[in-house]
């Protein structure tokens, strides 16, 4: 459903907030070991969230990625899948077609309204610290 660069920065995410609950910075390193990623792939997929805001990052020897504490309950799946991915998934052609809209449907063009407006209000109301809680109580895995 995402692509494989949101993936990866939807689990870096989660990972990251997890850490920062601990108020632990991580390297990117230690990023992919826990998310299974690219090291590089992954390192340009967390670039582009620091540049968005999402996730802060410090240099030096004790530097390293966080999500500030107060902001994890304000960020939302919805922010890291626009800041990847753009708005794309909510629009154009389930199909792939050129041109696709109520007036001339496709023949899934119904059916993918509904499952966009779900996905959308799901991404919305979903909070990386509802996430990270998850990952650091042992009730969900990044891995298998």
């Amino acid at each position: 459903m995402f692509s494989k660069a949101c993936e990866y920065g939807i689990k870096a995410i989660i990972y990251i907030a997890s850490q920062s609950m601990l108020e632990r910075r991580v390297k990117i390193g230690e990023v992919v070991e826990h998310i299974d990623s690219p090291e590089a792939f992954t390192a340009k997929i967390v670039g582009a969230l620091v540049k968005e805001n999402i996730v802060q990052s410090v240099t030096g020897p004790y530097g390293g990625f966080y999500i500030d504490k107060y902001q994890m309950g304000q960020i939302t799946m919805i922010d890291i899948v626009t800041a990847i991915d753009g708005d794309s998934i909510f629009n154009g052609c389930g199909l792939g077609l050129k041109d696709c809209d109520a007036e001339q449907p496709c023949p899934m063009h119904s059916k993918f309204v509904k499952v966009r407006a779900d996905l959308k209000s799901m991404l919305n109301s979903t909070s990386i610290f509802e996430l990270a809680e998850g990952l650091k109580s042992g009730k969900s895995t990044l891995m298998r």
